[in-house]
């Protein structure tokens, strides 16, 4: 039993990370492959317009999203903080 709450546990914090992640990682992919294909198409090689871009569209990303990560990340911990004697007395 102890391993089956400790797993699921950490089923859920994965799945939580990667709900918060996600689009920031999606979005980074996606304009480092469109910067990438521009940089072999033109023969550009600096480092900076594979770097600025990204780094751009991902606080557009973060900034645009951030209300409904907080709402994930406050759900997240909230079950945590409800569910903790539960989860220590079946622990033991």
């Amino acid at each position: 039993m102890n391993e089956l709450l400790i797993a699921q546990l950490g089923k859920e914090a994965l799945k939580t990370a990667l709900l918060v992640a996600g689009p920031a990682l999606a979005v980074s992919l996606v304009v480092g492959l469109v910067v990438s294909v521009f940089q072999v198409v033109t023969s550009l090689q600096d480092q900076t317009i594979a770097f600025v871009p990204k780094v751009v569209a991902v606080m557009a990303v973060v900034a645009l999203s951030f209300p409904w990560m907080l709402q994930i990340m406050l759900r997240f911990t909230t079950r945590m903080f409800t569910d903790f004697n539960a989860v220590v007395r079946q622990l033991n």
